[in-house]
């Protein structure tokens, strides 16, 4: 799965995730010297890939991956730096040395708790640059391709960008909501009832009525039709690309 989804729920959970309780000092208030120094080198030795702040440009998001939330000390980040990824492109730097991997390692657990912080005080706020890092050329043509048989930059999303703040809009793309699947069933008497579905399994599905009744049926003996019109969301869900997710947000934010 990418890893801008997996990200995306690490954001729905956060905020139950963190337990201030359980953090130390020396996590959450690294030495701003060391800092400051981590910064430098991540400059630049890694950031014309990983962007400034490491939360990516070419290369990937490291902010929220899993390397930098396991590394202590830089135990995992530096044997990535000395010995590079070159099957992902990535070049080895072996001449780093202990106190330069502890710096970077320090920058990269700083800003990556900034980042939580920063979610963790108002995740709606969390600032458009930080997530603005696709093509929004490619993400209109990947909306051409892949939403306009459902949607329109004209029609239902018109001025979608103004509607939801970055990180909603940015969420919605994965993770839609507000329209659920409608249920039709015809039972072994042959009366017919539609509504919303509300329950479903492959043993019985339960329905809501337009008179706000619940009717639930045995599959085995009715026969059962499911319109979901989130469908296509799903289907996707299995296909996307980081890329693809960072270029449709960077063409969504432009619907003004």
């Amino acid at each position: 799965m990418p890893k801008l989804i997996l990200n995306l729920l690490a954001f729905a959970l956060l905020m139950h995730a963190q337990d201030p309780a359980h953090a130390t000092t020396e996590t959450h208030t690294q030495a701003s010297e060391e800092v400051l120094a981590g910064k430098s080198e991540f400059g630049k030795t890694c950031g014309f890939c990983h962007g400034a702040t490491g939360r990516g440009a070419s290369g990937p998001d490291l902010i929220h991956s899993t390397l930098v939330s396991h590394d202590v000390d830089g135990n995992l980040i530096g044997d990535v730096v000395h010995n590079g990824r070159p099957d992902k492109g990535m070049p080895a730097f072996p001449n780093e040395t202990a106190a330069q991997i502890r710096a970077i390692a320090a920058f990269l657990h700083n800003e990556a708790h900034l980042a939580a912080t920063t979610y963790a005080r108002g995740p709606g706020d969390y600032p458009l640059s930080k997530l603005l890092v696709g093509n929004a050329e490619q993400g209109k043509r990947y909306f051409a391709q892949n939403c306009a048989s459902c949607h329109s930059s004209t029609g239902d999303l018109a001025h979608v960008a103004t509607k939801y703040k970055p990180i909603d809009l940015q969420t919605r793309i994965a993770f839609p909501s507000g329209l659920k699947p409608t249920v039709t069933v015809r039972d072994a008497s042959g009366e017919t009832f539609s509504g919303t579905e509300i329950y479903s399994d492959e043993f019985v599905v339960t329905l809501r009525d337009k008179d706000n009744r619940l009717h639930t049926f045995d599959r085995k003996i009715a026969h059962v039709e499911i319109k979901d019109p989130l469908a296509r969301h799903v289907e996707l869900l299995r296909k996307y690309t980081d890329s693809d997710l960072h270029n449709l947000f960077a063409y969504l934010v432009t619907l003004k």
